[in-house]
């Protein structure tokens, strides 16, 4: 851990081969995470995935998207999922994950390679599935 908010290129690249030993199946939710509102966070126990609201209380569907021709939602948006390892390095300590405004955190390998779009990930009872284009940020 460091003092600064932000890591040098270096211990970024330090935090790479851990980050690639991410399971590629199996991987265990770490964190779930909604945002009531603009600039809000609230870490769960437990969540509710809804096929028309997404992560239950979270304002993705009241907040819209820009990016949509009527500014409404984009239903292949409703959730974001972010691999644990990765928010661990970024953010350097668990209390600032939610900071990063992904609903879901897992110990997965997220990539592309091994989760093409159209893959689906069981998240408890819920089937969830990847969606075009990748969420980057």
């Amino acid at each position: 851990m460091t003092d600064s908010l932000f890591l040098s290129l270096a211990a970024l690249e330090a935090g790479l081969p851990h980050i690639l030993q991410s399971p590629k199946n199996d991987g265990p939710v770490v964190m779930i995470c909604r945002r009531p509102r603009v600039d809000a966070r609230e870490v769960l126990k437990e969540g509710t995935l809804d096929l028309i609201l997404g992560l239950r209380g979270d304002s993705w569907k009241p907040r819209g998207n820009h990016h949509t021709p009527d500014g409404s939602a984009d239903p292949d948006k409703q959730l974001t999922v972010m691999n644990s390892r990765v928010v661990a390095l970024i953010a350097q300590q668990k209390e600032r994950w939610s900071l990063a405004g992904d609903q879901i955190f897992v110990d997965l390998d997220l990539s592309f390679d091994n989760l093409p779009e159209g893959s689906r990930l069981r998240v408890g009872s819920a089937l969830i599935e990847v969606t075009p284009p990748p969420h980057n940020g």
